[in-house]
């Protein structure tokens, strides 16, 4: 989902955009056969997470509606604490005969899914409407394409999934506290650690505000921290851990460094973020796209300029998108293509892009239109134009248990508690475990 829990899948509730950032399956009806009319029947979309989010997905339903009224969706939310629960609960499910038609995963559980040999092999559908999908292919960024191909193909190297929306990384800056303390924002959007350090003890010494939260996010923290310092916590095909590597102990000192100056608050407090950008006592929110709901309630978006992660070897930023899919016992295919389809359309995009605020969406041609740019900090193309020194987040199969250790980690380095070279070797050879024990 990035952010894992408020990007992609990631739990977010915030608008209908939020609906193409959480896994769904569809569990329900069906129609009379398997293949079905493209132009009715009943779908019935199963989802990671719970009924809070029924209103985002029937506000999509209903836009779908008003081109499809014979298709009818229905969203069934299965509340599960990570990706890994969520799949073998469809899983078992689908082995129970329950019919399912779509899902939609965010990418920690592409692989998982995939790997299960539940889900349609997409070929068919494309090459029907290869016209359609090209434009589709052709307005994407082409690294999302290949995203897709390499993390969420099945065993036999069949297209299942089609990728939607994203999120990467990068910083959202009070420009307040910035002129307050005299600092330069970079024009161009990129700046090195040094000078983000610099900029971080002027702004504490001129007006006493943070630069930015103490987090440990997998997602929002550590990935950036990592990757803009030339590292990972896996290598790139998820196979190997490399969490205690020289530029993942250089990232952590850093950070460590950042609250031991007082240049960030302690870890584990009370710190409200929002308040204090919106108070002028933080200089920066960390974030993918979702902060702009945020920033919009706090009344800050022309207060606000978006620019890259800080770099120590060059620009870095893990990415995280979603991606839809058609299950093989569906008795409604060509009907689940053609939500797929839609969901796929320059409309739709425009559609997320103007009711929600937290993702990007993968048609370029949207994600730099006033569609997404209006009611937003200034620059928030960047979040796009990352997707070409982007990362996925790395989702072994057992994901959760890795993020937890991932995180507590983090944690430990960056309040004082454990060296940063020892905690992280520790943590290594205990995901070397989870790798090795799938």
């Amino acid at each position: 989902m990035h952010k894992n829990t408020k990007r992609l899948g990631l739990a977010i509730t915030a608008a209908a955009a939020s609906v193409i950032l959480m896994a769904g399956c569809s569990g329900g009806g069906g129609g009379g056969g398997a293949a079905g009319d493209p132009e009715s029947g009943d779908l019935t979309f199963v989802y990671m997470g719970d009924t809070d989010q029924q209103k985002a997905f029937n506000s999509l339903f209903a836009e779908f509606n008003k081109q499809y009224p014979d298709i009818k969706l229905k969203a069934q939310g299965i509340p599960s604490g990570d990706w890994a629960t969520f799949s073998n609960t469809v899983a078992t499910r689908l082995a129970g005969g329950q019919k399912i038609d779509i899902i939609q995963v965010a990418t920690e559980g592409q692989r998982m899914f995939a790997s299960k040999g539940v889900l349609e092999p997409l070929a068919p559908f494309i090459k029907e409407d290869q016209k359609y999908v090209d434009d589709y292919w052709n307005d994407i960024n082409p690294r999302l394409k290949e995203f897709n191909e390499t993390y969420a193909s099945d065993p036999d190297g069949e297209t299942v999934f089609i990728p939607g929306g994203y999120n990467t990384m990068g910083m959202y800056l009070n420009k307040r506290v910035f002129e307050a303390a005299g600092v330069a924002i970079p024009e161009d959007g990129n700046w090195t650690w040094d000078e983000f350090h610099t900029a971080a003890q002027q702004i504490k010494e001129k007006t006493g505000a943070y630069m930015l939260p103490a987090g440990s996010g997998y997602f929002d923290t550590v990935m950036p921290w990592l990757t803009t310092n030339g590292g990972s916590t896996f290598t790139d095909d998820w196979e190997t851990p490399t969490y205690d590597s020289p530029e993942a102990v250089e990232a952590a000192e850093f950070a460590r460094s950042l609250v031991e100056e007082g240049l960030a608050p302690e870890p584990g407090g009370q710190f409200d973020t929002n308040a204090a950008f919106a108070q002028d006592k933080l200089a920066i929110i960390n974030g993918g796209r979702w902060p702009t709901i945020a920033i919009r309630d706090l009344d800050m978006v022309e207060n606000t300029v978006f620019v890259n992660w800080p770099t120590k070897v060059g620009n870095g930023s893990p990415v995280g998108w979603d991606a839809w899919n058609i299950t093989k016992n569906s008795q409604n295919k060509e009907a689940a293509w053609t939500f797929i389809k839609f969901l796929m359309s320059e409309e739709a995009s425009q559609y997320f892009a103007s009711v929600g605020g937290t993702i990007v969406p993968a048609r370029d041609s949207v994600a730099v239109s006033s569609f997404f740019t209006d009611d937003a900090p200034e620059h928030s193309v960047r979040l796009s134009e990352a997707m070409d020194f982007a990362t996925p987040i790395p989702s072994i199969d057992r994901g959760a248990e890795a993020q937890k250790l991932i995180e507590e980690t983090w944690t430990t380095i960056i309040s004082g508690q454990g060296d940063a070279q020892e905690t992280l070797s520790k943590a290594q050879k205990e995901l070397e475990g989870l790798v090795g024990s799938k």
